[in-house]
């Protein structure tokens, strides 16, 4: 069986680690031409590394996914260096932080709005102008569970998710007729950078046992379980996905708050 993503060309964005590095690693594996792009810089390098070890084919660049030149040069450089591009992931955001809801400052909303919203909206903007002239192609965001309802991240950050999950399906809609599908991933509580204060305060206090135990699967997810919706979304097999924003959260968001039975 042929892999799934041979002869495409791809985008990665927040891949230096945590779900987007998971997400380049697995793109490349699976046949793409990989850029991947991250702010920080050792990290994406080391991600593209991992690539070339494993036979595959990846650049590194150096981007602030909130400014609008350097995410125009960034497709760009995909265009030049592979011939196209297929596959943007708009992976890249900030948690803003953990504090009350009446403490954010303008300069927080600002910061974390610029890369979780208006960043994914600009790297759909450069490459879908680039996949309508090929006919098609794959745009996908991260957005949250935060994004879908309360309690899973401070105010800008889920308002900034929320936004991604509205901007696929408007995107989805303007783009109508072109070939260019537009969808968002919600996932759940992972282990990643991101959420590295979270686990290690439970470990520290020594409830490491019951992080993710709100969901029906009684744990926290994988960054590679992200990246394998990321995958799907990316591919020939979602030819008929449009305009969702599909949760990856152990069954967390598909329920009202409770106190589970213990069996």
């Amino acid at each position: 069986m042929g892999k799934s993503l041979t002869g495409k060309r791809a985008i990665v964005t927040g891949a230096a680690s945590g779900i987007g590095r998971a997400s380049a690693l697995l793109f490349a594996s699976e046949g793409a031409q990989v850029i991947a792009a991250d702010w920080a810089e050792d990290g994406v390098r080391e991600t593209a590394a991992l690539i070339d070890k494993a036979q595959g084919e990846a650049i590194a660049l150096t981007v602030d996914a909130g400014d609008e030149e350097q995410v125009a040069a960034m497709v760009a450089r995909c265009v030049d260096s592979f011939g196209g591009v297929d596959i943007v992931y708009a992976n890249a955001g900030v948690s803003g932080g953990f504090t009350g809801p009446l403490d954010w400052q303008v300069e927080d909303w600002e910061k974390v709005l610029r890369v979780n919203l208006i960043g994914p909206y600009l790297a759909m903007k450069h490459a879908a102008r680039e996949m309508i002239k090929q006919g098609g192609g794959s745009l996908i965001a991260t957005a949250s569970v935060a994004g879908l309802n309360a309690n899973a991240g401070g105010v800008p950050y889920s308002a900034s998710k929320a936004g991604v999950i509205n901007m696929v399906k408007v995107m989805a809609h303007g783009l109508s007729g072109t070939g260019v599908r537009v969808n968002a991933i919600c996932p759940g509580l992972i282990e990643t950078g991101m959420t590295q204060p979270i686990f290690d305060g439970a470990r520290a206090r020594g409830s490491e046992a019951s992080i993710g135990q709100l969901n029906p699967m009684l744990r926290h997810g994988e960054p590679d379980e992200i990246a394998q919706m990321a995958l799907f979304l990316a591919s020939d097999a979602a030819s008929y996905v449009n305009g969702q924003a599909i949760a990856v959260d152990g069954g967390l968001s598909a329920s009202h708050p409770f106190t589970p039975r213990r069996r």
